[in-house]
């Protein structure tokens, strides 16, 4: 995103916790995340959790502290929407809006600027930093307020989690069952089982292609935890959430935690007897 934003012109001051980070992605590094807000109209957060926002706003050095008046923070991590709210209010009171906006469509969508993001907060800010998410998405929608963005960044991936699991699981059955993968998934992607995973995944993963560089197996059970929490609070039954948390912490401590969620297909694997949906 930052290459992107950087690619149209915008000049961009960067923090990361890793050395280097900031500048191989084109921003001018500073050495605090409070530096981030010095002369920025406004502030582009994406951070593993709620606990590293938490840190980054309220912590010594962080946002609360140095924003100012007028200026925009948008988080555009997948976060707590309790979290969230709570963050709008410490914010508000500085006279600082805080717009959380999720955004779904992976690294090959923010390498192209088609993202899309869903966003929660005022109709107000959002207008004043439309010009921000226009290098960066496709599709920008106005989710309701605070917290609203967040809470639908978590219903979606907790569909994503769940088909992304159960097509891996039919996978290594088809592989197992002896049936040509390409003509399962040719089927499916014509029947009532079609799903991002089999249009958009799975023809890419039976050739070898994990499509690398996106949201990882550790962060997907984040994910889950989160929405199993969310729902709770909403007072929604969770009935869903036991396959992919079942799938996805099974590739955590198979050794996949830290890669791409789609090998969780891999992990499943792993389960039926060494089972890889590729020869090689």
């Amino acid at each position: 995103m930052t290459r992107r934003l950087t690619g149209a012109g915008i000049t961009v001051a960067g923090y990361d916790v890793r050395d280097g980070q900031a500048a191989a992605a084109g921003a001018v590094p500073v050495d605090s995340p409070g530096a981030v807000c010095a002369g920025s109209e406004c502030v582009l957060l994406s951070l593993p959790d709620s606990k590293v926002v938490e840190s980054v706003v309220f912590g010594s050095g962080g946002l609360l502290a140095a924003a100012s008046p007028g200026q925009v923070i948008i988080d555009l991590s997948t976060a707590a929407p309790a979290s969230t709210r709570s963050i709008h209010a410490a914010l508000a009171e500085r006279g600082v809006e805080y717009l959380d906006a999720g955004i779904s469509g992976g690294a090959a969508a923010a390498a192209k600027g088609t993202l899309t993001i869903m966003v929660g907060g005022s109709t107000a800010a959002l207008t004043g930093v439309r010009w921000v998410f226009e290098p960066i998405a496709a599709k920008v929608v106005l989710m309701g307020g605070s917290g609203a963005g967040h809470s639908t960044k978590l219903l979606n991936n907790f569909l994503n989690a769940v088909t992304l699991a159960a097509t891996a699981e039919v996978m290594v059955a088809a592989r197992k069952a002896g049936l040509d993968l390409a003509a399962v998934l040719d089927v499916i992607n014509t029947s009532s089982g079609v799903n991002y995973a089999t249009t958009n995944r799975f023809p890419h993963i039976i050739n070898g292609d994990y499509l690398e560089g996106g949201l990882t197996s550790a962060l997907m059970t984040k994910d889950v935890v989160l929405y199993v929490d969310h729902v709770r609070e909403l007072g929604v039954p969770c009935l869903n959430a036991a396959g992919p948390l079942a799938s996805f912490g099974a590739a955590c401590n198979l050794g996949y935690a830290d890669q791409i969620s789609n090998r969780v297909v891999d992990a499943i694997g792993d389960l039926a007897g060494g089972i890889r949906l590729t020869e090689g």
